[in-house]
């Protein structure tokens, strides 16, 4: 095997403890499209946000506990026909925004949410402590994750991906939309991030040590590691070793670049 610096150049086509503790009930609000909760999430626990239409951002907060805002806005339909729920469990909390459907249901890690004709956008913030792992999920609309310092997984169908997490753990994945993420720390789980019609912009930590599987249709690949490659020189397909190999990076796109960067 040769350990190589591979910058891989093609044709790039362009295409369009237990669960909250003190868990409190949303605070009443002038404004009926406002929502507010916040409560006690241990570390190690998880947020789980689900969202529809509409936004996700999370931030770190030095307080010492989680805090989530909703707003609500609706064109044609009334906002009041959304509302949030909040779902106390054994791994955390999820909030989930439950759209008009007697089958819509809001539960950890999925549920059944259908939206028939229903324009309203809900925008959520949640301020997260340190240790608070974060899990944003989103149909139409981008999800982003900034300053968290444990495990974050984000994903969305229609938008963009942005995270930074210096947990070392992470994951990002989109259809339509680009996916930007900063992994500092040396985690020990899987690392993915994933779109179909957009470019996946990865800095990881220098002395990170992984097996690399990058893939594009329509892009290029390039990183700032030495690759020990384990298969044939392919521009647009890669497998190797990062530094002592172990943990599995798995990078894919069809309609776009990959960059892998080093922080330094």
């Amino acid at each position: 095997m040769t350990t190589i610096r591979i910058a891989c150049i093609g044709a790039v086509a362009l295409l369009a403890a237990a669960p909250a503790a003190r868990a409190q009930a949303p605070a009443p609000a002038a404004n009926p499209d406002h929502w507010t909760w916040h409560g006690a999430i241990a570390p190690g626990k998880t947020l789980e946000i689900r969202g529809v239409n509409g936004s996700i951002r999370a931030e770190a907060s030095t307080g010492s506990e989680v805090e989530v805002t909703a707003d609500k806005h609706g064109r044609d339909d009334d906002p009041a026909s959304v509302h949030i729920e909040v779902v106390p469990h054994e791994g955390g909390v999820t909030i989930c925004a439950v759209y008009p459907g007697h089958s819509n249901t809001c539960e950890p890690g999925g549920g059944h949410m259908r939206v028939r004709d229903n324009d309203v956008q809900v925008q959520f913030v949640a301020r997260i402590p340190a240790g608070v792992a974060f899990d944003g999920n989103n149909v139409n609309g981008a999800v982003e994750a900034s300053g968290l310092s444990a495990r974050t997984d984000l994903s969305t169908v229609n938008g963009s991906v942005t995270l930074e997490t210096s947990s070392g753990d992470a994951s990002g994945t989109t259809v339509n939309g680009g996916v930007r993420a900063t992994v500092r720390g040396a985690g020990q789980g899987r690392l993915t991030f994933e779109t179909v019609n957009g470019s996946v912009d990865l800095s990881l930590s220098s002395g990170l040590s992984a097996d690399l599987s990058a893939e594009t249709v329509n892009g290029s690949i390039e990183s700032d590691f030495p690759i020990t490659l384990t298969g044939r020189i392919n521009p647009r397909h890669l497998e190797g070793r990062i530094g002592q190999g172990g943990r599995s990076l798995r990078l894919r796109t069809v309609n776009g670049g990959i960059r892998v960067h080093s922080l330094p």
